[in-house]
């Protein structure tokens, strides 16, 4: 008989514990991490099963043996929550109960990655040797035991090499480094009943005494031994073999500690999108209101400019048309053809009128600088951004196909140029505006993949009432995105939002919703790379100055 524990839903499955074999009074090891709002209901749901095979919860074999529902504030107004178990249609699951314990994690988000042995352990088993396995509990302050971990099981062995693992320092010793620490060592029995080999204590403050090649070492005592044996030394001996302390830096600690934010807007210009003369055009220009790319662009670029240094701004184009001038016909006996840079463009008022308009011709461009002028494309705060399209949209004529991975490419080379400092110092964000599907999703896909081992984040805002299928699949939420080769993003990096769905809400309420997932998305990377901040504030705890490792 195999339980497997508690499964959380609200509206989506959020996480599952591991399995506990043939145990009717099973101890999770495993901590849920969940956001608290006070200003909303967060309803939760959890679900016990008995699983008979390895599949996942859900299939005829397993067996349902309770839920419950509440809420989130009421786990952590209680802190410890017991609840009876139910079955379908109200019925109580016997004398079946769960208990959640609930404690908040804020000033420290650190963690520690530690590295435990054993060495000449009892031998519990008759025709083979012992298969240990150990437990940390923390001592809580009404003397209560609460599991922070359990290792797995090392089979037929009396000098046991438990794999590494991580645990944050609110779990282990609730930031506190003189509170007591509980280890058990066992000799796993499949039917449930391990036997137990010993125990010690130690505390987080002694666990740090490590240094250099020098390891700590606890004898493991059965406490029923040393009592009825007289000359009972121990157990055998545990071994703390390395302890690395990491210091988990938040959006803040990075923006703080001097990294830049860096905005690029890119504009569809593509024909779908109307004549900007038309009124019925997604880029017309009404004298009384701002069209919904304008809306779109003023709501998440205010926003962003909070975060951003230098209050300047990238702007580019997808998929319009432009002029590029034939320099044989020039007057003033410009450069040949191949040699005249289209930072010429913006002069083009002063040259048109010496220009035959035969001799100019037709390009189309799916990344261009809207101000014309690409070796200095950036915009002064969102005005300039403002007035940068307007001024744009009588000079161009629109074009198709929408093509997205040219920009985003770009953006990405450009981004990866900034890993040579090794520090978190630029962070790059992409608000891509576009009308409608994108023509080139392959090459999208893949300049997505590439673009997730870069400090880059993507925001797409679906302007008009197309089908944005495609955007979804972009965006990963349903799953993981895949180049066409079948590689998996690095880091979820796209955030997709149809602009209709705000159409009557406030400009806030857009910006939030495209930007939340970028303060996450900043510290994946940089924890990824182990880049601190350029000026980190004091790690805790302050007897141990250290950067990720």
């Amino acid at each position: 008989m195999s339980f497997h524990s508690f499964v959380l839903f609200c509206w989506l499955q959020l996480e599952r514990t591991e399995v506990i074999k043939s145990n009717l009074h099973p101890v999770f090891g495993k901590v849920f991490t969940l956001d608290y709002y006070f200003e909303e209901v967060q309803k939760l749901r959890f679900e016990v099963y008995d699983i008979h095979g390895t599949h996942s919860i859900g299939t005829r074999d397993d067996d349902f043996l309770g839920g419950m529902e509440c809420t989130l504030g009421q786990i952590v107004a209680q802190k410890k929550m017991v609840k009876p178990l139910f079955l379908k249609y109200g019925k109580y699951a016997g004398k079946s109960t769960i208990t959640i314990h609930a404690e908040e994690i804020s000033g420290n988000n650190g963690y520690v990655e530690l590295s435990f042995s054993a060495r000449k352990l009892d031998d519990k088993d008759l025709f083979s040797k012992s298969d240990p396995f150990l437990e940390i509990y923390r001592i809580n302050d009404d003397e209560s035991e609460q599991l922070v971990h359990r290792t797995e099981v090392i089979k037929n062995n009396l000098n046991p090499v438990w794999e590494p693992f991580k645990v944050s320092l609110i779990s282990l010793c609730s930031c506190d480094e003189d509170r007591k620490l509980k280890c058990l060592v066992w000799d796993y029995d499949s039917r449930g009943k391990h036997d137990f080999i010993g125990e010690f204590y130690t505390t987080f403050r002694e666990l740090q005494t490590i240094s250099g090649g020098d390891k700590v070492t606890w004898d493991c005592l059965n406490p029923k031994y040393k009592l009825k044996k007289r000359n009972y030394k121990n157990s055998g001996v545990v071994i703390l073999n390395d302890l690395k302390l990491h210091r988990v830096y938040s959006f803040l600690d990075y923006i703080m500690g001097g990294c830049q934010i860096h905005f690029t807007v890119a504009i569809d210009f593509t024909a779908s999108n109307g004549d900007p003369r038309n009124s019925c055009s997604l880029h017309y220009i009404n004298p009384y209101q701002p069209n919904e790319y304008l809306k779109a662009l003023i709501a998440v670029g205010r926003f962003v400019r909070i975060m951003t240094v230098t209050k300047d701004f990238l702007l580019w184009a997808l998929g319009r048309e432009f002029h590029q001038i034939m320099s044989a016909a020039c007057s003033s006996g410009a450069a040949p053809a191949e040699s005249l840079s289209l930072r010429a463009a913006r002069d083009r008022r002063a040259l048109r009128p010496r220009v035959p308009r035969s001799l100019f011709r037709l390009q189309v461009s799916h990344d261009f600088a809207i101000n014309f002028n690409p070796e200095d494309d950036e915009c002064e705060e969102i005005q300039g951004v403002v007035e940068a399209y307007q001024n744009c949209l009588p000079k161009i004529q629109l074009y198709g196909p929408t093509n997205v991975a040219p920009i985003i490419s770009r953006l990405a080379k450009v981004a990866a140029g900034e890993e040579v400092t090794k520090d978190a110092s630029r962070y790059h964000i992409l608000l891509i505006l576009t009308d409608g599907v994108v023509t080139d999703m392959a090459d999208t896909r893949e300049a997505i993949v590439r673009g997730s081992y870069q400090p880059l984040s993507i925001i797409i805002v679906g302007v008009g009432n197309a089908d944005f299928t495609d955007m979804q699949i972009l965006d990963g939420d349903d799953g993981v995105l895949r180049s066409p080769k079948g590689e998996p993003v690095l880091r979820d990096i796209v955030q997709f939002v149809p602009f209709r769905d705000f159409k009557t809400a406030s400009p806030a309420a857009l910006a939030k919703c495209v930007l939340a997932e970028v303060p996450k998305q900043v510290v994946e990377y940089y924890s990824h790379k182990a880049f601190a901040p350029k000026f980190p504030i004091a790690d805790w705890p302050n007897s141990i100055p250290h950067t990720p490792e």
